[in-house]
């Protein structure tokens, strides 16, 4: 059967899985610490999931790795 009316916003269960793969993917940006060509684009990356975090929860990242002086990246 064909859905007509989509839902206006993810469920408890669809937004759990989406901050699981968010997690593993943010684990996946942060890993490479070292100066390359790649970069700066995976700092846009991070800004980006960030936001969609932000925009989809509410609420900042839970795993999120601070660092000194206030920095995420």
């Amino acid at each position: 059967m064909v859905r007509r009316n989509k839902a206006k916003q993810l469920s408890e269960v669809e937004i759990e899985r989406f901050m699981e793969a968010a997690s593993a993917m943010y684990a996946a940006i942060v890993r490479p610490v070292t100066q390359c060509d790649h970069y700066r684009a995976m700092g846009d990356l991070h800004e980006a999931l960030l936001k969609a975090v932000k925009d989809i929860t509410g609420k900042d990242a839970t795993f999120i790795r601070w660092f000194g002086a206030g920095s995420r990246w």
